[in-house]
């Protein structure tokens, strides 16, 4: 199969963010936290597109489920992988119980074409 080039970057978006990941104390996520490092390689899923609003899921390379991005950032970068775009991310901050868990991880994610 041939390799696909992805779509460009909506306008006015960036190439390389920060983000906080949203939701790490429901389930197990919490647990999942734990073992997260700064400078750890995570996995970014878009959500299926059937969904009217797909998220960006934030995982553990084994699978295991983080959380998710903040749904300004998902409302573009979603439609974007989606179409073929891809993003990488990596833990840069990694707090306790101390923190409020919308802000518990701070990732950077780097969307490449």
């Amino acid at each position: 199969m041939p390799h696909r080039a992805p779509p460009p970057l909506p306008p006015h978006r960036p190439p390389r963010f920060r983000a906080t990941v949203h939701g790490t104390v429901f389930g197990e996520r919490a647990d999942h936290l734990t073992r997260v490092h700064e400078g750890d390689e995570l996995i970014l899923v878009p959500g299926p597109p059937i969904e009217e609003e797909p998220g960006i899921w934030v995982h553990l390379p084994g699978g295991d489920l983080l959380g998710h991005l903040p749904p300004e950032i998902e409302a573009w970068l979603a439609p974007w992988m989606l179409g073929g775009g891809r993003a990488t991310a990596r833990a840069l901050r990694v707090s306790g119980d101390d923190t409020p868990s919308w802000r518990r991880l701070l990732i950077e994610v780097v969307c490449s074409d």
